[in-house]
C-alpha cells in the first residue's frame, strides 16, 4: 500500500510585485492508493498532479509530510522503494540512434540486470506488447502507438510493484488508445499497482477502480467513477445558451431532468447520463483541455 500523510510541497517563487514568495504546489495531502488497483489522479493543468507524481517517484521530496511504500519511508529508504517503482513519461525518451532491443538492453543494464535473465525479461516483455519483429528496428521506424508500448513494457524491466503512468495515451489515436488500455488492465492483472495521471477523463471512467480529483493543490474527491457520479447526479440536460456557449444541469432523477429540458427555450437541448466528465467540470468548475 502506498500511503502520503499530510504532504504539502511549497516552492520558492517571483510575484506579480516581483517579490520572493511561496507558491504552494500540494497543500496537507492525505491519500492511500490500495495495492493492485488502477488508480487515477484527475485535476487542471496547475492542481498539483505532476508535484504529486514528482514526490511518489522520489525526484524531488516534500517539504512537509510522509510518504510510504509499505513500512518503507521515503526519506531514509530511497534506494529500496526505486526497486519496486516503474515510471512512464509523458514524452519519449528513448536513445534515437538505438534499435528497440538496444533500447532495452540499456534500460536493463542500469537496473543491473544479469545479461542472461536480461535476454530472457526483454524478449517476455517484446512479446507481451506484439513487438518481438521489431526488436531490430531503429525506434524511430515505430509507430506512435508501438513507442507508447515500448515505453510501457521498459519500464517493467525491473519487476516493478508499482507503475506511473503520466498521460500514457496523450496524442495517439482512439483505436491504439483502446490497446493500451488493454495492456494497461492486463499489467493490473498481472499484479501491478497502476498510478496513472490523464486527461482524457473518458480514460479514467474506462480504466481506473478509484480516481482523485485535484484542484489548486488540494484533494476535493476521492472515489470509485460510479460513485462520484452518483452524487452528484444521474442525468444531465446541455443547450445552446445566447452566446451559443454550451451549458448544462446536473439532476438526480430522470423526471426532474425531463422536466427542466420541456421548460428550456434554447437551441440544441440534449438529454443524457451523467460520466466522469460532469463529475471533473462540476468540481473544478473548469473544462479539461484535450
Amino acid at each position: 500500500m502506498l500511503c502520503l500523510e499530510g504532504v504539502r510541497k511549497v516552492f520558492p517563487y517571483k510575484n506579480a510585485a516581483g517579490k520572493d514568495d511561496l507558491k504552494v504546489a500540494v497543500a496537507g495531502l492525505d491519500l492511500q492508493i490500495n495495492k493492485g488497483e488502477i488508480f487515477g489522479l484527475l485535476g487542471p493543468n496547475g492542481a498539483g498532479k505532476t508535484t504529486i507524481i514528482r514526490m511518489l517517484t522520489l525526484l524531488t521530496k516534500p517539504t512537509v509530510g510522509k510518504i510510504y511504500y509499505d513500512d518503507l519511508d521515503t526519506a531514509i529508504a530511497a534506494k529500496q522503494i526505486k526497486q519496486l517503482i516503474g515510471v512512464v513519461p509523458q514524452h519519449i525518451n528513448f536513445d534515437q540512434d538505438l534499435t528497440v532491443g538496444e533500447n532495452m538492453q540499456l534500460h536493463g543494464r542500469l537496473h543491473h540486470i544479469p545479461a542472461k535473465k536480461r535476454k530472457i525479461i526483454i524478449d517476455k516483455l517484446l512479446n507481451y506488447v506484439e513487438l518481438t519483429d521489431r526488436i531490430n528496428d531503429n525506434v524511430r521506424a515505430l509507430s506512435g502507438g508501438m513507442k507508447r508500448r515500448l515505453l510501457i513494457v521498459r519500464a517493467l524491466m525491473h519487476e516493478p510493484d508499482i507503475l506511473f503512468l503520466d498521460e500514457p495515451t496523450v496524442a495517439l489515436d482512439p483505436q491504439v488508445r483502446r490497446r493500451i488500455w488493454d495492456l494497461i488492465r492486463k499489467m493490473q492483472r498481472s499484479g501491478v499497482t497502476i498510478v496513472l495521471t490523464t486527461h482524457y477523463i473518458e480514460e479514467a471512467e474506462a480504466l481506473c477502480d478509484r480516481v482523485a480529483i485535484m484542484n489548486k493543490g488540494r484533494l476535493i474527491a476521492l472515489d470509485t467513477p460510479q460513485a462520484l457520479q452518483q452524487k452528484i447526479g444521474s442525468y444531465v440536460v446541455e443547450w445552446d445558451n445566447e452566446k451559443t456557449e454550451r451549458e448544462f444541469k446536473i439532476f438526480h432523477s430522470k423526471d426532474e431532468a425531463k422536466t427542466f429540458a420541456d421548460n428550456l427555450f434554447q437551441e440544441n437541448i440534449l438529454r443524457r447520463h451523467a460520466n466522469l466528465e460532469d463529475v471533473f467540470v462540476e468540481l473544478t468548475g473548469r473544462r479539461v483541455n484535450k
